[in-house]
């Protein structure tokens, strides 16, 4: 029976010369294929050493990497849950997910140690290890002794291979579980649709905690044997003196809008490139044009989720429409339901879409509908073509700079403030973000809150990206004969 393990599928596609790059940074560091075979069964090893029980989840908060990724690899290839944590997580958030998900093993960065694992063993976790971005923590030092061969656990395709938490508008954050199944699938598909070739570098700019940068951007390149420049952040700088050396970028809007505003951004730094990709946000029609009249380069735009991977896309060959997201993928049927005028709720199904939520088969059931769609929450159109467009979010969703923000989570501690009598969070318009992140709050009588004061106190508890750019103080919020608030009203005086 052949192996499923999403591990073996990417090394049936390595270069036959494992001496060849894998991946450098702009430092100078060199990665073969070798060492990251090498590398990543040592990590193996470690992990079979333990005596973790089957499936378990090893939770991973750290900067990105090179051993990062090397860290995901060994986990899936030892046959564990791999769970990637943003690392903007406050105590807070950690303390929630590793409770939720119940690792074996959590990975942090080593100034985060004392809090981290006091969290960690309190939740029953036995193994709590440290990894910084230049290559030291005590993960490496335990790592190092082992053996440097390992054979890939066998998995089915069914199996679990990582748990993505996605918040909610309401309640608890939701861990989608993605199988190996579900990774390749996409990932093959991908390889395909966006006709990676023989050659293509990727220069890698995203986050590893992310679907995008984990999912889409790092798989494309396993997948194809490609050697990836590998930026432990997006630096438009740095993009652009590696530009000509590339043959594929992938980003969020936000860093098209920066690299439009550098002047040295030009045609000629674009020459080598064969595709610019973006998604995780809206990308703007002026950014999507003025792109266009910079470089001569179209940027593919693609939709999709932490519990789909990619769903759409705008093909490789043939006219690729700004404002929209595409056409489904191969394998993947999309349709709109509650049509009104055109717009509908937008409803997915293929061998993409993950099955259930960890731990929660009532949200499960709930967000399935019964010949088994998913309900994604995004509300879009098809035109004449088929093509997709998003025009908005049912689940009142923020996109701010690619990472998902929801209101409810903000609008509850800004609510539980002393003087605070009621909030309202929205996302409005942002050339560099796409959305920004921004609060309306209304004062009990006599209280003296201000902007500032309500921002450094948010800082203290939620990640940076979630914090409201502007706070904006009001007498009263805007609402309908029902009483419920007019976000739509909101947005438009606050644009």
């Amino acid at each position: 029976m052949i192996n499923a393990n999403l591990y073996a599928l990417f090394e049936s596609r390595f270069p036959e010369d494992r001496s060849t790059c894998f991946l450098e940074t702009p430092e100078g560091l060199y990665y073969s294929w070798s060492d990251l075979e090498r590398a990543s069964a040592k990590m193996a090893n470690l992990f079979a050493s333990l005596n973790l029980p089957a499936g378990a989840r090893i939770a991973v908060q750290v900067e990105k990497s090179a051993e990062a990724v090397i860290l995901y690899l060994a986990t899936i290839r030892a046959g564990y849950v791999y769970l990637p944590l943003n690392t903007a997580y406050r105590a807070a958030e950690i303390e929630y997910f590793v409770g939720d998900a119940e690792p074996s093993v959590v990975v942090c960065a080593p100034e985060n140690f004392g809090w981290i694992s006091k969290i960690a063993f309190k939740s029953g976790c036995a193994h709590v290890y440290t990894l910084d971005e230049h290559r030291h923590g005590s993960l490496l030092e335990r790592a190092t002794p082992q053996p440097d061969t390992f054979e890939t656990v066998s998995k089915t395709a069914d199996e679990l291979a990582a748990i993505l938490y996605t918040s909610g508008t309401t309640g608890r954050s939701k861990g989608a579980m993605l199988s190996h199944g579900n990774l390749a699938s996409n990932a093959l598909v991908l390889q395909d649709y966006w006709h990676w070739q023989n050659g293509d570098v990727l220069l890698h700019a995203l986050p590893l905690f992310h679907v995008h940068g984990l999912f889409v951007a790092l798989h494309g390149a396993l997948l194809n044997g490609s050697r990836i420049i590998f930026l432990n952040k997006f630096d438009g700088a740095e993009v652009l003196r590696q530009l000509p050396r590339a043959t594929v970028f992938m980003g969020v809007p936000t860093y098209y809008v920066r690299l439009l505003n550098d002047p040295a951004f030009d045609a000629k730094l674009c020459g080598n490139m064969r595709l610019f990709i973006s998604g995780s946000a809206p990308l703007l029609t002026e950014t999507f044009n003025g792109f266009i009249e910079r470089t001569g380069k179209t940027i593919l735009e693609r939709y999709g989720m932490s519990e789909t991977a990619m769903l759409t896309s705008n093909p490789y060959e043939g006219v690729r429409k700004g404002g929209t997201v595409g056409l489904p993928l191969p394998g993947v049927t999309v349709r709109l339901a509650n049509l009104r005028d055109g717009i509908g709720d937008i409803e997915v199904r293929g061998p993409n879409v993950f099955k259930e939520y960890w731990r929660m088969p009532e949200k499960t059931a709930e967000e399935f509908t019964a010949d088994g769609f998913f309900r994604t929450g995004d509300v879009g159109t098809f035109d004449a073509d088929g093509y997709v467009a998003i025009v908005g979010r049912s689940k009142d969703l923020i996109i701010s700079g690619g990472f998902n923000v929801y209101p409810k989570e903000i609008e509850t501690i800004i609510d539980d403030m002393a003087g605070v009598l009621e909030s309202a969070v929205i996302g409005v318009p942002h050339a560099d973000f796409g959305e920004a992140v921004t609060a309306v709050v209304v004062l009990k009588n006599g209280a003296s809150l201000d902007e500032a004061q309500v921002m450094a106190a948010l800082k203290s508890q939620i990640a940076n990206f979630k914090v409201p750019k502007r706070v904006h103080i009001v007498t009263e919020l805007p609402r309908n004969a029902m009483g419920k608030v007019q976000k739509n009203v909101l947005r438009q005086e606050f644009a």
